[in-house]
């Protein structure tokens, strides 16, 4: 005989249940899987799905390198460790999450900054699609994935520790898979840049540092600054940085309404633009920094930055051309961040 929910979950379960097509004979598991640590009872601690979380990370990427492994036995170990970390990241498994429409059914009180978190990351996911692999215009909530993970733990202990039974409930929760061809068309930002770079005899350094609570990072390429990202994690503050390098270094296609100035795109009405796109997008006005005065007073030459917070945790900082009149400087370096937030999706 199976083990019924408390009744206040009851709905929650039946309804994860239908999601991932496995009725569960405990089901007091996946209610364990949907337990948020803001819920209380009595004052007593609550169980919660921290300790199936992390049970779960692991039975994922292992039940991931095992498809893998089997199903192409022709790639070499760094080639299996991409396609696993790909489909076992925060990102896959948030946006994963937001499919399904896991968080309505996780048990939480007062958690309305989490609830406006997944509201402005499950906005983005319907735009951007599935497919994306390094990081969308919005940070995925971790609590996302927490909620994937749980619940694929859940299912593990139900199943009595059947890997394979597990991976074939799961995978249709999982899909779609990132494959090797996707990875291929959307190559990790970090190699791709010093693959590009390498090419060309020039040395890359991404160099992290602190900005009060925010990680941040900087790119330079032959030894010269080409651009800053921030975010409250460093890895992905590092992602952003090469993603922004790799659209200012040579063989980065120009967005519509661009022309080629001596080498960096300009758009016409740059600053304009870039002002309503962060009305639009609720974002804070950009803030434009001259960073350079060069040459006698009769030949001055500018170089302006702007930096642009895409939300509390994360900021794109980057430089502008160099040009004879400070307005020009700064309309460069609006051109280039409308351009990078143009192909890396942010608007």
């Amino acid at each position: 005989m199976g083990v019924s929910p408390s009744p206040e979950m009851e709905v929650s379960v039946r309804s994860v249940e239908r999601i991932i097509g496995y009725r569960f004979k405990n089901k007091r598991l996946v209610e364990e899987a949907l337990t948020h640590s803001s819920s209380s009872s009595s004052g007593a601690d609550p169980v919660t799905y921290q300790r199936l979380e992390f049970v779960g990370d692991a039975v994922i990427s292992l039940a991931v390198s095992n498809y893998f492994f089997h199903a192409y036995p022709q790639l070499k170990p760094g080639e299996l460790s991409s396609l696993r970390r790909a489909n076992v990241s925060n990102e896959k498994l948030a946006r994963v999450a937001v499919r399904h429409g896991l968080y309505q059914y996780v048990r939480r009180f007062n958690v309305d900054s989490l609830d406006d978190q997944v509201g402005e990351f499950t906005e983005a996911v319907r735009e951007e699609g599935d497919r994306v692999v390094y990081g969308g215009s919005v940070k995925a909530p971790k609590i996302l994935a927490d909620i994937v993970e749980s619940i694929a733990a859940a299912v593990y202990y139900d199943v009595n520790f059947d890997l394979q039974r597990l991976w074939k409930i799961f995978k249709c929760v999982l899909e779609p898979i990132i494959t090797l061809e996707d990875l291929e068309k959307h190559p990790q930002p970090i190699t791709k840049l010093y693959d590009q770079c390498q090419k060309q005899g020039k040395q890359v350094e991404i160099k992290p540092w602190k900005e009060g609570s925010k990680n941040v990072a900087s790119v330079y390429v032959g030894g010269r600054f080409i651009v800053s990202a921030s975010s409250d994690q460093r890895e992905i503050a590092r992602l952003d940085a090469a993603k922004l390098a790799l659209l200012k270094l040579p063989q980065s296609r120009p967005v519509d309404d661009a022309a080629d100035v001596n080498g960096v795109f300009e758009i016409e009405g740059a600053k304009h633009k870039l002002h309503e796109v962060c009305q639009k997008k609720k974002w804070t006005k950009p803030i434009y920094n001259t960073e350079k005065e060069l040459g006698p007073p009769h030949e001055r030459i500018f170089v302006c930055s702007v930096k642009v917070a895409i939300t509390a945790a994360d900021t794109i900082f980057i430089m502008g051309g160099a040009r004879s009149r400070l307005k020009d400087a700064e309309t460069s370096a609006a051109s280039m961040m409308i351009r990078a937030m143009q192909e890396s999706g942010y608007t």
